[in-house]
C-alpha cells in the first residue's frame, strides 16, 4: 500500500509541472492583455490615509466623497462649500492657509461662516494629515464630460 501511494505521489509530481508550464509567445507577438491593463494609482502614504479618515468623519457630509462640494448637507448651505479638488484652487492657496482654514473655520479667515472652526476638535497634527489629503483631491477629480 506504502509502494502505491508513493508511486502516485512521484507520478502526480512528475506530471503536475507539465501541465503547468506555459508556452511562450512567439518573438514580436504582441500581448494584448498588457495594452488593456488598467493603470492603478499607487497607494496612499500612510499620513494621507490618515487625513483621508479625518476628511470622511468631519469634511465629506459637506464637502462631499471626492471634495467637489457636493456632500449630503451641501445643498442645505449657502453659500455652497467649496470644491476642494479644483486644481486653481488648490494652486491659489498654500498648506498654512488650507490649515488656517480648516483650524479657525471659515468665519476666522474671512469666509463663510458655515464652516466651522476645527482647531478645537483635531490636533496640529490631524490638520496637517487633512491638509496632506486635500492635496491628493485633484488627482481624484472625476474628468468633466
Amino acid at each position: 500500500m506504502r509502494i502505491r501511494a508513493a508511486a502516485l505521489a512521484l507520478v502526480a509530481l512528475l506530471t503536475v509541472p507539465a501541465a503547468c508550464t506555459r508556452k511562450s509567445a512567439p518573438a514580436g507577438a504582441k500581448t494584448p492583455a498588457a495594452a488593456k491593463t488598467p493603470v492603478v494609482p499607487p497607494p496612499l502614504r500612510y499620513e494621507v490615509r490618515l487625513g483621508k479618515v479625518t476628511f470622511t468623519h468631519y469634511c465629506q457630509t459637506c464637502h462631499g466623497e471626492s471634495g467637489a462640494g457636493d456632500g449630503f448637507n451641501a445643498f442645505n448651505l449657502d453659500p455652497h462649500p467649496r470644491d476642494l479638488s479644483d486644481p486653481q484652487f488648490q494652486k491659489k492657496k498654500s498648506d498654512a492657509e488650507l490649515a488656517d482654514a480648516i483650524q479657525r473655520g471659515g468665519a476666522g479667515v474671512g469666509l463663510s461662516a458655515l464652516m466651522p472652526p476645527w482647531g478645537h476638535t483635531l490636533s496640529a497634527r490631524q490638520i496637517d494629515e487633512l491638509v496632506l489629503y486635500l492635496r491628493t483631491l485633484p488627482a481624484l477629480r472625476k474628468p468633466s464630460t
